[in-house]
């Protein structure tokens, strides 16, 4: 078990928000030459092949506590499945659209810590949400016309990683970060096998097996090394700091995925977007001051007390 700490917490989830985009990124170039099903193999193949051996040289047992199984299963399987909508978002949508519009998921996730974990979120602490989310909708700027329902899969890659952090976070007081990764890596691996070879065999559309390029096999490993960093981080924050107090952090995500795009894609924003980003920077900085001085205060706090 470890006490929280939250502005420990908050430093890996920043870190978190830099090291994915790039991730989603490479991600986004690769879908143009691989199917999705083997970008997602590749991302959790990789992921086990760098953790199980890093782990046993730690001396992490790799054996995690028999109750935490069923939610390393539930884990696993959201992760998947966040993946693979993801990167199938990137096919349709440019980077940083797809990133503003999954970044309801720290609202959700808000609400989902406050009614099924019980966490305590203050006044301020939620208007630094939805202060944040504001500047999101100003980011998106969605044009449904333009791509149809496949702008809905950022929708749905937020709600599955909203249940998915909530999940992390419930078990990762209970585990070692690396192990975990490094277990769940080899279980998606697992159970990508028999995905893939039931796509080949009907030729699902995503799940197909093709060769990959051989230019493609360095974005394939810097995809797994770059994602595997990413989720490593974002697990030892949750370890540190409950969900609500990384909420509003995550919003930083997007100004990272803005330039990146800029940067990769040529992709910038306009005027409008350009003040949602703002908004959504000042909600993080915001959310940073507040538990610094929280943090500073902690033993004057009493139970019923606003916790920022």
């Amino acid at each position: 078990m470890t006490q929280d700490r939250p502005l420990l917490g908050i430093a890996l989830m920043l870190g978190f928000c830099v090291t994915i985009p790039v991730c989603d990124a490479i991600a986004k170039l690769l879908g143009d030459h691989i199917p999705v099903g083997q970008i997602v193999f590749a991302r959790f193949a990789f992921q086990a092949a760098l953790l199980l051996p890093l782990a046993l040289l730690l001396g992490n047992s790799l054996r995690l506590p028999r109750h935490v199984l069923p939610y390393l299963l539930l884990r696993t399987l959201l992760q998947m499945g966040g993946v693979a909508a993801m990167f199938t978002a990137f096919r349709y949508l440019p980077l940083a659209d797809a990133v503003a519009i999954a970044f309801v998921m720290p609202f959700i996730m808000l609400l989902l810590g406050k009614f099924v974990l019980g966490e305590e979120v203050g006044l301020r602490r939620l208007g630094a949400c939805v202060v944040g989310f504001t500047g999101t909708l100003l980011v998106i700027q969605p044009s449904f016309a333009a791509v149809g329902l496949h702008a809905l899969w950022p929708v749905l890659v937020a709600l599955i990683f909203a249940l998915f952090m909530l999940v992390t976070r419930k078990i990762a007081k209970h585990t070692e970060p690396v192990s975990l990764q490094a277990v769940s890596g080899l279980l998606a691996t697992v159970l990508m096998l028999p995905l893939l070879w039931y796509g080949d065999v009907t030729n699902l559309a995503g799940l197909t097996l093709d060769m990959p390029p051989a230019h493609t096999w360095n974005l394939l490993i810097a995809t797994g090394v770059m994602g595997t960093l990413a989720h490593l981080l974002m697990t030892w924050s949750l370890r540190y700091a409950p969900t609500s107090t990384l909420a509003s952090m995550q919003y930083l995500e997007i100004p990272v995925a803005v330039f990146v795009g800029w940067w990769i894609f040529g992709d910038l924003p306009n005027a409008l977007a350009s003040l949602g980003i703002l908004l959504t920077v000042a909600a993080g900085l915001y959310a940073v001051m507040r538990e610094h001085k929280a943090a500073r205060s902690l033993r004057r706090i009493t139970p019923a007390s606003d916790p920022v």
